[in-house]
């Protein structure tokens, strides 16, 4: 797992720890010191805690004037016995959403597992981004399986056309482009 890194080919455009306005501003990464883990498994140092014990992230990407952000997610999403989403909500989506994000992209690749709970904060996040929407890229079936049988397609949009293999080929504008495409398709 240790291997796992965030995605970095975007860092030419955006870094989260130099972004003022970002949860991880001022983060220093030690790349010589392996401190997190999961399950007892040391994860790579650049993913930044959430305050979950097994669920971490990396803001690859926010445009404040097109009001995006663009997150890779790795671990297990476990609301069951962690509430990951009330951590991921309180610690990082509401201060983004008060600096004006209303779209939040979520890369899903590397979400080993998902257990739900409630869906009370997935509501409130909702509500929460008004005239924008939450998409999920690329999430394994069985997670989204799951992601149903919680009723969280109410709240999150995902599955079909949003699995996009091709992604990292993609700049961060053309790839917020080619989903929103998608979303709007969807809501209209």
């Amino acid at each position: 797992m240790q291997n796992i890194e965030p995605f970095y080919n975007w860092e030419n455009h955006y870094v989260a720890a130099d972004d003022e306005r970002s949860p991880f501003y001022q983060r220093d990464y030690n790349l010589q010191e392996y401190t997190h883990d999961i399950y007892g498994y040391y994860i790579h140092p650049l993913w930044d805690e959430i305050g979950s014990e097994t669920l971490y992230v990396k803001i690859l990407f926010a445009d404040y004037q097109r009001r995006f952000a663009v997150i890779e997610m790795f671990g297990e999403w476990n609301d069951t016995l962690h509430n990951d989403i009330m951590h991921f909500k309180r610690n990082d989506v509401e201060l983004m959403v008060q600096q004006g994000i209303n779209q939040f992209i979520l890369l899903g690749e590397n979400v080993l597992n998902f257990h739900g709970s409630d869906d009370c904060y997935y509501e409130e996040w909702f509500e929460d981004v008004e005239d924008g929407w939450i998409a999920a890229v690329n999430f394994r079936d069985f997670v989204e399986t799951e992601w149903r049988k919680y009723h969280l397609d109410y709240y999150i949009n995902f599955g079909g056309t949003l699995h996009l293999d091709h992604w990292r080929t993609l700049s961060p504008h053309p790839f917020y482009e080619a989903v929103r495409g998608l979303i709007m398709r969807r809501l209209a």
